[in-house]
């Protein structure tokens, strides 16, 4: 399981790059400045969250246990997809209700810092 959340997490930072460029090649001056900045935010979280799903998956056993790491990147990921997901498809379909569905990425993101930061303190060695 570790190593798969691992593949997908590199994958999601290779599709967060992606998006990073595209959003400055091919859509700067195609779409107005404030999807962009939609755009902009949304590679910004895929891409912190990617490097945190990454960093809490190689993090040792005797910092915080493997189960709960595992649970923490699978929010993670979710939550990079319905949160980046949400952003990316209302600014290339102009599908403002869209926005509504951002906010349950931005839960699965604090659930998950809140979840890692409660397990980390609770870890026993």
């Amino acid at each position: 399981m570790k190593q798969k959340l691992f593949a997908l997490a590199a994958l999601s930072m290779a599709l967060g790059v992606a998006c990073g460029a595209f959003g400055a090649h091919a859509l700067r001056g195609s779409i107005p400045d404030t999807d962009l900045d939609i755009w902009e935010k949304a590679v910004f979280y895929h891409l912190i969250h990617g490097l945190a799903v990454l960093v809490i998956l190689a993090a040792p056993p005797t910092l915080v246990a493997e189960r709960i790491a595992s649970r923490v990147a699978q929010i993670f990921l979710f939550g990079t997809f319905v949160f980046c997901g949400s952003l990316y498809a209302l600014v290339l379909t102009d599908t403002r209700w869209l926005g509504a569905i951002t906010p349950i990425g931005g839960v699965c993101f604090i659930l998950g810092w809140t979840v890692l930061g409660w397990a980390v303190l609770k870890h026993k060695d």
